[in-house]
């Protein structure tokens, strides 16, 4: 495994920086410039989150998906690293995708929680999270971690393209995608584009979360080899 740096390098905290400003400058745009829908009023507004939390929820889990192939093919454990600190942000994104899924659905469904196909498959999402990080925590061999680790994340992922469907195979309350169409996107410019600003904010957020994450593991682990040896000296 490559050590990397104990501090934050300059890359890493620009990447930060730049996350925090893009954060602050699509709210603003989504809240205080962008016009709500004409159905729902101001609760639309918390699209601006939701649906970007979403989509990072399901990258997140493409990356644990395919980190876990490569670690399993190389067993090289970087990738394990890049899988772990995925899963962390990821299930973060989830949580904040389904807090803000149930205050949309109070005010458009009158309910905070109903067992729709979307609903429960995104939920189902956030327990395999919770499970492969409780997984990891279960383990004390790194390479028995990592493999188990790893199969988990890729079966885990199956459950990513059923969440994306569930609103085409079932009936379900919650609305078809309107902007990953194989048509033309169903939404206004000028809310698609504050959207579209803020999930790539989330992204570099993501981006930014993992490379800290990867960092913090592999710091831990040269700092507990370096404390076996001197156990060993002794």
């Amino acid at each position: 495994m490559s050590a990397l740096p104990l501090r934050a390098g300059p890359w890493e905290k620009g990447m930060g920086i730049l996350a925090l400003v893009m954060l602050a400058a699509g709210s603003f745009w989504g809240l205080a410039l962008a016009p709500h829908d004409a159905y729902q009023g101001s609760v639309s507004r918390i699209l601006y989150v939701h649906v970007p939390s979403a989509w990072i929820t399901f990258l997140a889990f493409f990356v644990i998906f395919v980190a876990s192939i490569q670690f399993l093919r190389t067993r090289n454990l970087k990738y394990d690293t890049v899988a772990h600190a995925a899963a962390l942000s990821g299930i973060v994104f989830n949580g904040l995708c389904l807090a803000t899924g149930s205050i949309w659905g109070k005010f458009a469904w009158g309910t905070w929680w109903t067992w729709d196909a979307r609903l429960t498959t995104v939920a189902v999402l956030f327990l395999i999270y919770a499970v492969y990080l409780i997984l990891r925590s279960l383990i004390d061999d790194e390479t028995r971690r990592a493999r188990f680790a790893a199969v988990l994340g890729i079966i885990g992922f199956l459950d990513v393209p059923i969440i994306h469907f569930s609103v085409y195979w079932w009936r379900t309350l919650h609305q078809p995608a309107s902007l990953l169409r194989p048509d033309s996107p169903r939404m206004a410019p000028e809310i698609m584009y504050p959207l579209l600003f803020m999930t790539v904010a989330f992204i570099v957020l993501f981006v930014h979360l993992v490379i800290a994450g990867r960092r913090m593991y592999e710091a831990e682990r040269s700092l507990e080899i370096r404390r076996q040896e001197q156990v060993y000296e002794v």
